[in-house]
């Protein structure tokens, strides 16, 4: 057993040192590992992309009981984890959960909507996360900025690692998401709060309630990650056998669609094993005109192909349109825009 113990002693100061003296080692496999990690679930090896978001989580639980579990190792070996070791592997596992989860973030984002503010806050995350003195000298030390840091990457590692884990819908994998979320931030606040009256008490729920409201309610802000579009058309024609669109138009005459009609084509990615309800919504200077619900299914590597046909039209079709394709939950996953002229 003290073989043991001074042979891990060794192990960790060699590490602490390390990374002490390369610094920007952390950084560059945090990055590398994540980056990595979407080129294999992009090609659908569906068994590295579960076990990668399986450690994700796991890495997250250990995150979250750290103080306790390094109290139980101590007691039960006699030995303690290096301070500078726990923070090492804290500041690593938000590098490597921002940067697994931002190539699908930056991949679904629509980027002319408010989802560029999330993907956005994301990013910045991810920039921090790698930048030590911004990581270690402001951000760690002020507890609700790191709190809310904390809970952001947590709820984009879990919308990313949910449906490939257990291939929820997107919906599904939200309400998932925001739950453990807010659940987890509890009795973070509750550490971070000296609670001494029962109104302190109130207060905390109250607020915590308030972060899943907000949630909820700014999900359209938020891309689903693990289904974006690999084409998308606007057109007059379509090959029903062979499944494909004509040329995608931006304008198109009035007097055309009130013969032939339009279509809407959209391929979407989704991870393999999951079926998917979408929307396309046909919307007339933002009026919403028509939602035709289309249900998809995962693992086609160019995408699952789905179509709309829209031959109702009103009086005065004159504009410009839109055709949003989004999840049930509201999220938007694309946008295909054209217009109308006399």
């Amino acid at each position: 057993m003290l073989i043991w113990k001074a042979r891990l002693q060794r192990l960790s100061t060699f590490v602490v040192a390390l990374m002490a003296r390369y610094p920007h080692l952390v950084a560059v496999f945090g990055f590398c590992s994540g980056v990595f990690s979407f080129i294999m679930v992009d090609r659908h090896r569906a068994g590295f992309a579960r076990v990668m978001a399986i450690v994700m989580l796991v890495s997250w639980i250990w995150l979250m009981l750290e103080n306790l579990l390094t109290k139980r190792i101590k007691k039960r070996f006699g030995w303690e984890l290096p301070p500078p070791l726990l923070r090492y592997a804290t500041q690593l596992i938000h590098q490597e959960s921002l940067f697994f989860c931002l190539p699908f973030f930056f991949v679904t984002t629509t980027w002319n909507s408010g989802q560029a503010l999330f993907t956005g806050a994301l990013a910045l995350a991810g920039l921090i996360a790698i930048v030590d003195p911004v990581y270690y000298k402001w951000l760690a030390p002020r507890r609700w900025t790191f709190l809310g840091y904390h809970t952001l990457t947590l709820f984009a590692v879990l919308l990313t690692a949910l449906p490939i884990i257990l291939h929820l819908t997107t919906p599904q994998s939200y309400e998932w998401a925001l739950g453990i979320a807010v659940l987890l931030s509890f009795p973070s606040l509750a550490v971070s709060v000296s609670i001494q009256k029962w109104w302190r008490w109130l207060a905390l729920l109250g607020l915590t309630a308030v972060i899943g409201t907000a949630g909820w309610f700014a999900r359209a802000w938020v891309p689903p990650s693990t289904l974006w579009m690999t084409e998308m058309a606007v057109t007059a024609e379509f090959d029903n056998s062979q499944r494909t669109p004509g040329d995608s138009l931006e304008t198109i005459s009035a007097a055309q669609i009130r013969s032939q009609g339009l279509y809407a084509y959209t391929a979407i990615s989704a991870p393999r094993g999951l079926d998917e309800r979408i929307y396309h919504v046909w919307r007339h200077k933002g009026r919403v005109f028509d939602r035709i619900a289309l249900d998809i299914r995962g693992g086609r590597e160019a995408g699952y192909r789905a179509w709309t046909h829209k031959q109702n039209f009103p009086p005065d079709p004159v504009g410009k349109w839109q055709v949003q394709v989004l999840t049930e939950a509201g999220q938007v996953i694309g946008t295909l825009r054209f217009e109308v002229t006399p």
